[in-house]
């Protein structure tokens, strides 16, 4: 066994049908009175609510993919003028990163409340776009204090939706696997994450309502938001935000994409990690089981159908060569340019 370092992050997690009634307790041990709740516009309902049921000062519902810093700072002036003294955040990825955005600017304490896979409220991470560019930072200043995940709020979930997300958070439990600063621990995490998750994705787009499914796709989700809140991320997640930022495509989708051509590029590099998320798949080959695994969800194989134009390719590979960052296999533009021609079109996943 390598030698490896393994640091818990902070929080706190509550997890169950109904936790959700525990959030003006949560608060309330926080020491905070006057919460701030931040949400997408097809989940203000959702917010004021639950806004309404911890006794909130606010709610703000403008949250935007990818953390644009202009919606960042619409919602500081509000956050500021109703002098919150805490941060409730009821949604996905775009609504959590809203909330660390604030977090980051006020250093107030987070709740999230996640209602899709994207395992955001589990990671010191942010990512924020201003200028058709997104850069990402770590601080546990961004951290939540504590992650509620109530299965109840994802019953609603669209399975198309939740297929995206679900993969989504699947991406993030390989990259650990392959990850400089990886452990055995993580490790685990990781591919219990991969599994639970492959199991349940394909129930819900069957028995979108089953709670069983749900919980185990939440489960797996949380797992893989361990995993990328604790260790380095490589070329998917570095790919996934340059095409995301500069394009302005779907995240979740974009990881769906991706992920198996990513995994393809890195299988010779990285063979017991990928043999890991084979295993975890019930597959005899990692990228393979991820295009079928796609497939299966019906989600969407091609950065075309995201709304990518074709000569875009090349403009992505140049951003992503800019930075060297760890990742199993050295950067190579041509075999980049190759990955993502075939991303774009849907093929079939390729090493070379």
């Amino acid at each position: 066994m390598l030698p490896f370092t393994y640091v818990s992050s902070p929080g706190r997690v509550l997890f169950g049908s109904g936790r959700t009634r525990e959030l003006a307790a949560e608060l309330e041990r926080l020491g905070c009175r006057r919460a701030f709740v931040v949400c997408t516009p097809d989940q203000e309902e959702l917010a004021l609510r639950v806004a309404a049921e911890c006794g909130a000062r606010a709610v703000f519902a403008e949250a935007t993919m990818h953390t644009p810093v202009a919606v960042t700072q619409a919602a500081l002036s509000e956050l500021q003028a109703a002098k919150c003294d805490s941060l409730v955040a009821i949604g996905g990825g775009s609504t959590i990163g809203l909330s660390k955005a604030l977090a980051l600017r006020t250093d107030l304490p987070q709740v999230a409340v996640p209602t899709t896979y994207a395992g955001s409220e589990m990671t010191p991470i942010l990512g924020e776009t201003s200028d058709g560019r997104k850069t990402t930072l770590r601080s546990y200043k961004v951290l939540p204090e504590v992650a509620i995940y109530d299965v109840d709020l994802t019953l609603s979930l669209p399975p198309g939706l939740s297929a995206v997300s679900g993969v989504n958070a699947i991406a993030h439990a390989v990259e650990a696997l392959y990850a400089p600063d990886t452990s055995p621990i993580i490790s685990l995490m990781a591919e219990e994450g991969i599994a639970a998750l492959g199991r349940a994705l394909p129930r819900i787009l069957t028995a979108p309502s089953e709670v069983a499914a749900r919980e185990a796709a939440q489960y797996g989700a949380w797992l893989s938001g361990v995993c990328l809140g604790s260790v380095a991320m490589g070329l998917h997640h570095k790919i996934c935000h340059v095409l995301g930022g500069t394009f302005d495509l779907r995240h979740a989708e974009t990881h769906a994409v991706m992920l198996p051509h990513v995994v393809a590029y890195n299988s010779v590099a990285a063979p017991a990690a990928m043999a890991r998320v084979a295993n975890a798949l019930k597959r005899t080959d990692a990228a393979s089981g991820l295009f079928a695994l796609n497939r299966a969800l019906a989600n969407p194989l091609s950065l075309a159908e995201l709304g990518m134009p074709r000569e875009g390719i090349a403009q992505a590979v140049e951003q992503v060569m800019k930075d060297q960052y760890s990742n199993p296999r050295p950067l190579e533009a041509a075999a980049l340019q190759s990955m993502l021609a075939r991303a774009w079109s849907g093929e079939a996943p390729r090493g070379e």
